[in-house]
């Protein structure tokens, strides 16, 4: 099986083109919903975060504060790392066995990795999958899905890496600044690819 880590910056449309994917039956398996699941009530992860950033890091119900923890991370680089070291190999492993478990019935799987570059999951995957768009388009989409200011969607956009190093990163490029039927036609024309390509791999 194919293992393809999809990945873009902020406001670059992965969900709109994972969505694509998976109407041609690919698996897709998204980092964000994995973190969210190792870090659910009564998982071995979420003591060790308590652990490492105290008890206040859950509400009353014993959920994670994930905006708090958000906050803290974007502003302190160490306990960044601590919590990475804590929830990467927890949430690789189980991508992995995720895509495993669909090899049987798919010929790849899209592993869906916002900070694959910066993270260097690299090693993970077969095939890295970049949906590139301009700037100022990453801006706006920003700025009008999350309803925030443009300084803020700046400053986020500024702590990913930077848009010509993730595009010599990748083996494959989505073009999404055009219509949504241009979107699909790129995407179908990966799907046929990677078919192909599993058979050669």
């Amino acid at each position: 099986m194919l293992i393809i880590g999809l990945t873009g910056g902020i406001g670059s449309g992965k969900s709109t083109v994972t969505k694509l994917f998976s109407s041609y039956g690919a698996p897709i398996i998204d980092a964000d919903t994995i973190a969210r699941q190792v870090t659910a009530p009564g998982q071995p992860a979420l003591r060790e975060i308590c652990a490492l950033f105290g008890e206040e890091i859950v509400d009353d119900s014993g959920q994670l504060k994930r905006k708090q923890l958000r906050k803290i991370i974007f502003s302190n680089q160490q306990k960044r790392v601590q919590l990475e070291a804590i929830l990467h190999p927890l949430i690789q492993q189980r991508m992995l066995e995720q895509a495993a478990m669909a090899s049987h019935r798919a010929a790849y799987a899209i592993l869906s990795i916002p900070l694959l570059l910066e993270s260097g999951w690299q090693h993970l995957l077969d095939r890295i999958l970049v949906i590139d768009v301009n700037e100022r388009s990453q801006l706006q989409r920003t700025m009008q899905r999350d309803n925030i200011d443009k300084k803020t969607a700046q400053t986020i956009i500024d702590t990913q890496i930077n848009r010509q190093d993730r595009l010599l990163a990748a083996d494959d490029i989505i073009d999404n600044e055009g219509r949504i039927d241009e979107l699909q036609q790129q995407v179908q024309q990966l799907h046929q690819k990677y078919q192909q390509l599993r058979h050669h791999h």
